[in-house]
C-alpha cells in the first residue's frame, strides 16, 4: 500500500515539527520539504533491518539443492 508523501514548505515544518515527527512515526509516511514551492529535503522514517533469520526464517527447510552449491559452473559458459 503506497501513501503519498505529506508536503510541508520550511516554514510549517518548523512551526508543526513535533506533530509531524509523530505522523511520520505512527504512518510511515514520507515527508518532502519545500522552500519556495520546490522540493529541498526529503525525510523518511527509520527503518530496523532485519536479521538474517527474520528476512529469511519463512524459507528454512523449504529449499531444495540437488548439488553441491560450489561446483564450478565453468562448462554452463561452454555452451554459450
Amino acid at each position: 500500500m503506497f501513501m503519498e508523501p505529506i508536503t510541508l514548505s520550511k516554514t510549517e515544518l518548523e512551526e508543526r515539527l513535533l506533530e509531524i515527527c509523530t505522523i511520520i512515526e505512527e504512518t510511515g509516511r514520507e515527508l518532502i520539504v519545500t522552500d519556495n514551492g520546490k522540493p529541498v529535503l526529503k525525510i523518511v522514517p527509520y527503518k530496523k533491518k532485519g536479521t538474517v533469520d527474520e528476512i529469511f526464517g519463512k524459507y528454512y527447510g523449504k529449499l531444495v539443492i540437488h548439488e553441491d552449491i560450489n561446483t564450478p559452473t565453468i562448462d554452463e559458459w561452454d555452451d554459450v
